[in-house]
């Protein structure tokens, strides 16, 4: 397993919660404080943390300190690693799919065979 790999395996393991998606989407808008970020929910302030640590460890989020708050922030570059792993993704089932089509339409352009049965209808 590479680093790129171990990272993009602990992002999607963050963002497959809801609660941690709402954070990243509240912090779209900027830094928060874990009481900013625990107001919409009704969950204690350690729950909101415990969120916030599996949003840290997987780089999507940063910690800072003013005062006693540790506000966080989004980390966008954490993000496009995801966005260029989709991408790339994509790229490749849409060439698949690209293949699949061209082989459906050979197989479609080719008279059946009679040596092969058909399968019975059934009744309506």
């Amino acid at each position: 397993m590479t680093a790129a790999t171990d990272t993009l395996s602990l992002t999607f393991a963050a963002l497959a919660d809801p609660t941690r998606r709402a954070i990243l989407e509240r912090l779209t808008r900027g830094a928060a404080t874990v009481n900013e970020l625990a107001a919409p929910f009704a969950m204690s302030q350690p729950a909101i943390s415990k969120h916030l640590k599996v949003l840290e460890k997987a780089g999507l989020i940063t910690r800072g300190r003013q005062a006693q708050a540790r506000p966080a922030e989004l980390n966008a570059q954490q993000l496009e690693l995801v966005t260029r792993w989709l991408e790339k993704t994509r790229t490749h089932w849409e060439e698949s799919f690209d293949k699949l089509d061209s082989y459906l339409a050979t197989l479609q352009d080719t008279p059946p065979d009679p040596q092969t049965p058909t399968p019975p209808r059934r009744k309506k």
